[in-house]
């Protein structure tokens, strides 16, 4: 027994009894504080867990709406038959329309063109400014689907309608990294493309390209069948020609293979050209020239840098206006800018040679509605039937969201906090 000091009398059993309900107590509040914070870790992380998945639900979500009817053009009798759409991959707007160290322009027949044919201006492309979500905007005329990035870019995770789905026949020469992501899969098309097993200088891959192109056209001269579609309506030839790219990753953007590739590429413009008007002689063909993506100075592109978005746009044949003298603002996009801000009312630079004239620039998926019905700003009509599908579908989804599973979740939160 032990004394308690005053009264001199044992109680140490009682004490002994206080202390160990005392400890029980404070293990069981330890224990009971310890599951608490166990279930708001979990809690932590489940709700860390669906900000994350809703991110990628909201933003690696296909902005394809599938269902559509298709927007018919504006003419049933269109001016022109057939299109010719020549993307130079990796061309610099300001290396395509600035001119040499000697006072030279490197693209003489696509400046008469401006001058005389045809309309210009700049096209803005949108990060990433790669080879494929840039030919995806021209052609298919919605900025890539983010899922893709999945593929490498290198294939279509969800499919999508373009200008070649909606033609008769579509003939398209080039890289192999472009032409089959358009043509693989579609029936109506003859297409061909080149291993890439080039050496210092690249630009006869586009010479390549205009081979094919050529020869086709000679064939027709033997094939009595190629001879009969090639005379149809509702043509596309797509010239894909890569040099420009492959010479600006390998000696970059100011150097003089670069800048040579810019005269082979005005050059094959004025062949195909020349080509198609002494074969046809109908004055019903259209042309679009204009780049995927441009290069910056370190020869590298993806970025939303002007060197690489600024890509240049020149359009001429059938159905296009003839150029205009410039104004105070002629120079800036009248159409309302409905997908991105872009600086289109940056000045053209002086020593372009172009400020007298007028000067017309486009989002980069704008081109798509352009060669279609020939009309950039007939995308807002379509972006409207998309907006009003999307809305509905945010209902449906937001109507499968159980007020259960709310209530479920902020009994959580308040068991936690209390």
């Amino acid at each position: 027994m032990r004394s308690d000091g005053i009264l001199g009398v044992g109680r140490g059993g009682g004490s002994d009894q206080n202390r160990a309900t005392a400890s029980a107590v404070v293990e069981s509040r330890r224990r009971w504080l310890k599951r608490r914070e166990t279930w708001l870790v979990l809690l932590g992380v489940a709700l860390h867990a669906v900000y994350m998945l809703s991110i990628f639900d909201i933003y690696f979500k296909t902005p394809i709406v599938h269902g559509m009817d298709p927007v018919p053009p504006r003419f049933s009798h269109p001016p022109a038959k057939r299109l010719i759409l020549l993307i130079s991959d990796g061309l610099r707007a300001d290396k395509f329309y600035e001119p040499d160290a000697d006072g030279n322009y490197r693209a003489p027949f696509l400046r008469n063109v401006i001058n005389n044919q045809g309309r210009w201006g700049v096209s803005h492309a949108r990060p990433p400014t790669e080879s494929r979500p840039g030919h995806v905007a021209i052609i298919a005329g919605f900025y890539e689907d983010p899922s893709a990035v999945t593929k490498g870019w290198k294939a279509n995770p969800v499919e999508f309608d373009s200008v070649f789905n909606q033609g008769r026949h579509t003939f398209a020469y080039g890289s192999p990294d472009i032409i089959p992501i358009f043509c693989s899969a579609l029936p109506h098309s003859t297409w061909n493309s080149y291993p890439q097993d080039f050496a210092t200088d690249a630009s006869f891959l586009d010479e390549w390209s205009f081979d094919q192109f050529e020869s086709l056209l000679n064939r027709s001269h033997h094939d009595p069948k190629l001879k009969e579609l090639l005379h149809q309506d509702k043509l596309v030839f797509f010239l894909h020609l890569l040099g420009c790219d492959s010479n600006g990753h390998a000696h970059r953007p100011f150097s003089s293979i670069y800048l040579n590739n810019v005269k082979v590429v005005d050059k094959i413009a004025e062949r195909v050209y020349h080509l198609l008007e002494d074969y046809y002689r109908d004055n019903r063909t259209s042309y679009i020239f204009t780049a995927d993506h441009g290069m910056s100075d370190k020869g590298s592109h993806g970025d939303g840098h002007p060197t690489n978005t600024d890509t240049p746009l020149v359009a001429w044949g059938a159905g296009i206006k003839y150029p205009r003298p410039a104004t105070g603002h002629s120079h800036s996009d009248s159409v309302a800018s409905f997908v991105d801000k872009h600086a289109h009312d940056m000045p053209t630079p002086y020593d372009w040679g172009l400020n007298r004239v007028e000067r017309v620039d486009v989002n980069q998926a704008d081109i798509a509605p352009l060669m279609t019905s020939g009309d950039s700003g007939a995308n807002v009509k379509r972006l409207e039937q998309e907006t009003d599908a999307k809305i509905e579908q945010l209902k449906k989804e937001a109507s499968r969201i159980s007020n259960d599973v709310v209530a479920m979740l902020l009994k959580h939160v308040t068991t936690v906090k209390n």
